[in-house]
């Protein structure tokens, strides 16, 4: 076979492997896509996060309960809303998916070794959450980058914020509003106070480490943003 022949084939095989690689993350983009149109009317049963605990949990000694009960924002407290959008993502209303403002101030306090919370939204947590688990790839990053927008314009903010505060961990096996709130104050997400709900708000950027109780400095802070927009 000669030279020119033998390159013409690399190349081919090249280019079909290309076109390949192109239709498998354009397939698996559309199945994420029809997903989320799915989750627009119906509630997730599991998360990426929570198999991926339940998977953790086999090869650990500690015992394992996991605790889900979606529940509508309807039965959900404002002052648990409110608690969550002021602790983790403050332009939430104002954003199309990306808080291009946070996530460099999140860099600037990385550099400084002072950060409290990253820069991530609401809709970059809850694909994360429902898609991805808690690794870190650039593999995830890219998959947020194209999920995001869809989430947002699919979904709407009522339907994510809804979707976020039921999935999200809030401790070893604790996922959402409803087990947070009864796991960590024997009380339903629609009577959590306001003090309860900022404390609960402050671990979200660590569940599996902080304790509500220890969180009284971040939790002023969180009242303190609150109050600043009239919650």
């Amino acid at each position: 076979m000669s030279p020119s022949i033998k390159t013409s084939f690399k190349k081919l095989t090249v280019w079909k492997a290309a076109k390949w690689l192109v239709a498998a993350v354009a397939s698996l983009w559309l199945f994420f896509v029809l997903l989320l149109v799915a989750l627009k009317w119906i509630d997730p049963p599991t998360t990426a996060v929570q198999t991926q605990r339940r998977v953790q949990s086999w090869f650990s000694d500690k015992p394992y309960q996991k605790r889900y009960n979606f529940v509508p924002l309807s039965q959900i407290s404002p002052n648990f809303s409110h608690a969550v959008v002021s602790a983790e993502d403050a332009r939430f209303y104002m954003h199309h998916g990306f808080d291009w403002d946070a996530i460099q101030k999140a860099a600037e306090q990385d550099m400084e070794g002072g950060r409290i919370r990253g820069g991530s939204t609401l809709t970059q947590q809850l694909v994360k959450n429902l898609f991805f688990g808690t690794g870190r790839s650039y593999v995830r990053k890219a998959g947020e980058l194209l999920l995001v927008p869809m989430a947002e314009l699919i979904l709407g903010k009522q339907r994510i914020l809804e979707l976020y505060v039921n999935v999200v961990e809030w401790g070893p096996g604790v996922y959402g509003a409803d087990a947070a709130c009864r796991t960590w104050y024997k009380t339903s997400p629609r009577a959590v106070s306001r003090d309860q709900a900022a404390r609960l708000a402050a671990i979200l950027p660590a569940p599996r480490k902080r304790k509500p109780e220890r969180m009284s400095h971040y939790s002023a802070i969180i009242l303190r943003r609150m109050a600043e927009v009239g919650w």
